[in-house]
C-alpha cells in the first residue's frame, strides 16, 4: 500500500499540484500517522480533496460519483454480510452496485490496489472502482451499517444505575473508541466512550462534566464556545468519574483532593491525547478533559489565517539565526497552535530544537520537549539555564511569566540562539510594556526582540449553510466601512445545520497583528514611549492591526460581523455596534 500511495504523491508532484518539499513533509507525516497520503495532503493544506479527485479521475479515466444520489441499499445481499464490514470500514471501499459478475465500488483512493484485491477476494467478483469523497463514503457506510457508536439513550436503556465495579488498568495503552469490540464493553465504559467520541466528532477542544444536586451538566467547548448536550443521570456520575480516573491512571479512591491525569484514545485510526483535571465540589467531582487532536496541528502557515504580506514577513523572521519572537494573546487565542506549526515548519535534521512547556500538548518527532515541573524545581527558568548546555539552535519557552525567565530568554538570544516564547498581552505594543513592567531594561528588549505577534481566534462561517446577505448601512457605519452610493458589499452568515451543530460556524481561523522591530520603534522603546504611541508608529510603517485583519476575514466571507464584534471590538471596549439581523445592540 505504501508504494502505491507514494505513486500518488509522485503523480501530484509531477503535475505541479504539490511541491517536492510538500511531498517530503507529507510522506514523513504518513510514516507517523499511518493515514492515507491523499488525506494527509488535504489536512496539511497542500491541496484540496476536490483537486486530487479531479486529477485522479482525469489521469486514470475513472468516473466520479455522488453517493447521495445512489441507492446503495439495493445491492446483492452477499456483499452486505457482516464479515465485510471491517474490510469496508478499514479501507473505505464501499460496494454500491452489481452488474453481472462486476461489482462497482466507491473509493477515495483508486490507487489502493491492496484494498481492491482484498475486496475481490472477499466477494469473488471482479471490481470496477469509481471515485467519491472520503466524507461521502463514510456517510454512506453509516447509512448501510449504522453508526459504530450507540446513542446515549441506547447506552442508558436497561442500564443498572446502581453500583459499578471498576478495575484499574495495568498497562498505559490507547483506548480505541471506534473498534467493533468496543460495543461489547461494560455499560459504563460505553457511556464514557460515547461522551469522548461525540466530543471528537464535533471537534470539541474541552469536555466539561459538572455535577449538581440532582443532575449532571455535560458541555463541550466547540470553536471556543461552550455548548450544552444531553447528559446521563446523576446516578451514574460516580461510576463515570471512576472510569475517567482509570483512563488517566489517577487514584479512584481519592475524592477530596484535585487530581490531574492524561490518556490516549484512538478514533478512526487516529490517536488523540487527553489532559484530565478533576476537582471536588459540594455536589461531587467536576471533570474537565482537554482534547488534543494532532489533526489540529497545521504546517501550512497560510491555513492558520496569516495575510499574504504578513506571512512573508513571518516566514522570513522565523529563519533568523538569533533573537526573540514573542507570540501574544489571551488564553485560548491559539498561541500554542501557531508555535507548534512554526516549529514543525522549521524542524530539520541540522537544527537542535528544545522546548520547555507546561503542559507539553503535542509530541513532535525531532524536537526535544521538556515538561515543566515546578513542584520539583523544574520551572521555565531552571529548564532554560540547563538548555544552554545542550548546544541548542532554537529554544521555545512555554510562557514568560516573570523577570527571571525573561532575563534567561534574553541571555539566550544575546548568545546567538533563536527563542520563541508566549506572553499574555492584548496587542503587539503591549508586549513591550509588559517586559518593562517585569523590570527588563529597554536596551535589552531592543537588542533581542525581533518580532511580536498578537493573535485571536475567530469562528469561520459553516461551509455547508453559509449564505450571503447585504449588511445594513448602520452596521457598515459602526464597522467604519464607508461606501459610495453605487457600491455594494456582501457579508456572509451561517444559517445553522447539522454540520455545524446549528451554530452557523464550523472551525476557527486566526487574525494576526505582526510588529517588526524597526529602528524607529527601537528608538521609541529606548525613550520609554507609551505602548499606544509605539503602536501608532508601527501602523504608520504598514502594520495590519487585529481589527483590520479580522475585518479582512469578514469582507472575504470567512467569518461574520458578529464574530468581529465579539472577539475584537468588544474585547477592546468599542461602543454600540449593531447587527443587521435585528438583534439587540451590543454595548460596552
Amino acid at each position: 500500500m505504501y508504494c502505491e500511495r507514494k505513486r500518488l504523491g509522485e503523480m501530484l508532484r509531477d503535475a505541479d499540484i504539490i511541491t517536492p518539499e510538500q511531498l517530503e513533509i507529507a510522506l514523513e507525516e504518513k510514516k507517523r500517522s499511518k493515514e492515507r497520503l491523499g488525506k494527509i495532503l488535504v489536512d496539511l493544506g497542500f491541496t484540496t480533496e476536490g483537486i486530487i479527485l479531479d486529477f485522479l479521475g482525469s489521469q486514470l479515466n475513472i468516473p466520479h460519483i455522488n453517493l447521495d444520489e445512489v441507492d446503495i441499499q439495493q445491492f446483492d445481499s452477499k456483499i452486505r454480510k457482516d464479515a465485510l464490514e471491517g474490510l469496508i470500514r478499514r479501507h473505505l471501499i464501499l460496494p454500491i452496485s452489481k452488474e453481472g459478475k462486476i461489482i462497482t465500488v466507491a473509493m477515495a483512493d483508486p490507487l489502493d490496489v491492496f484494498a481492491l484485491d482484498d475486496m475481490k477476494k472477499a466477494i469473488g467478483f471482479d471490481i470496477q472502482p469509481v471515485i467519491a469523497t472520503e466524507g461521502m463514503i463514510k456517510s454512506a457506510i453509516e447509512r448501510v451499517y449504522g453508526r459504530a457508536e450507540s446513542t446515549l439513550e441506547e447506552i442508558l436503556k436497561g442500564m443498572d444505575t446502581g453500583r459499578f465495579d471498576v478495575v484499574r488498568a495495568t498497562d498505559e495503552v490507547a483506548v480505541d473508541l471506534t473498534s467493533r469490540g468496543a460495543e461489547k464493553e461494560a455499560p459504563i465504559i460505553k457511556l464514557v466512550n460515547h461522551i469522548l467520541l461525540q466530543a471528537i466528532q464535533r471537534g470539541a477542544s474541552d469536555i466539561h462534566i459538572e455535577p449538581y444536586q440532582k443532575d449532571i451538566r455535560l458541555r463541550y467547548r466547540i470553536d471556543g464556545i461552550l455548548h450544552e448536550f444531553e447528559a446521563p443521570p446523576k446516578s451514574v456520575h460516580g461510576a463515570m468519574v471512576s472510569r475517567i480516573k482509570i483512563l488517566g491512571t489517577m487514584d479512584i479512591a481519592e475524592h477530596r483532593l484535585p487530581q490531574d491525569g492524561r490518556a490516549k484514545i484512538i478514533v478512526e485510526n487516529r490517536e488523540a491525547d487527553l489532559r484530565i483535571s478533576i476537582i471536588p465540589t459540594v455536589n461531587g467531582e467536576k471533570v474537565v478533559i482537554r482534547v488534543l487532536d494532532p489533526k489540529g496541528l497545521c504546517v501550512d502557515m497560510a491555513k492558520l489565517g496569516f495575510e499574504e504580506d504578513v506571512l512573508r514577513l513571518y516566514a522570513k523572521m522565523i529563519t533568523s539565526p538569533h533573537g526573540i519572537i514573542l507570540i501574544t494573546g489571551p488564553t485560548g487565542s491559539g498561541k500554542s497552535t501557531t508555535l507548534y506549526s512554526t516549529l514543525r515548519l522549521i524542524n530539520s535534521g541540522d537544527k537542535n530544537i528544545i522546548t520547555i512547556e507546561d503542559p507539553v500538548e503535542y509530541m513532535i518527532r525531532g524536537i526535544n520537549q521538556v515538561q515543566a515541573r515546578p513542584d520539583i524545581g523544574l520551572d521555565f527558568t531552571t529548564g532554560l539555564r540547563s538548555f544552554m548546555r545542550q548546544d541548542p539552535d532554537i529554544i521555545l519557552v512555554g510562557e514568560i511569566r516573570d523577570r527571571e525567565t525573561a532575563e534567561v530568554a534574553i541571555n539566550a538570544a544575546l548568545t546567538g540562539h533563536l527563542v520563541f516564547a508566549t506572553l499574555h498581552t492584548n496587542d503587539t505594543a503591549g508586549a513591550v510594556t509588559r517586559l518593562v513592567s517585569m523590570g527588563i531594561e529597554p536596551f535589552l528588549i531592543t537588542s533581542t526582540v525581533i518580532l511580536v505577534v498578537a493573535q485571536r481566534l475567530i469562528r469561520k462561517v459553516c461551509p455547508k449553510c453559509g449564505e450571503e446577505y447585504e449588511p445594513s448601512p448602520i452596521l457598515l457605519s459602526e464597522l467604519g466601512i464607508n461606501l459610495k452610493p453605487e457600491e455594494k458589499i456582501m457579508f456572509k452568515k451561517g444559517q445553522g445545520c447539522g454540520h455545524c451543530t446549528r451554530t452557523g460556524y464550523r472551525g476557527r481561523i486566526g487574525a494576526f497583528e505582526v510588529m517588526q522591530m524597526t529602528d524607529a520603534i527601537r528608538d521609541m522603546i529606548l525613550a520609554r514611549e507609551s505602548s499606544h504611541l509605539i503602536k501608532e508608529e508601527a501602523i504608520r510603517q504598514g502594520m495590519l492591526t487585529l481589527e483590520e485583519a479580522a475585518m479582512k476575514k469578514v469582507l472575504s466571507g470567512q467569518t461574520t460581523s458578529e464574530e468581529l464584534i465579539r472577539v475584537v471590538f468588544e474585547a477592546r471596549g468599542k461602543v454600540e455596534v449593531h447587527s443587521n439581523e435585528g438583534k439587540e445592540e451590543k454595548r460596552k
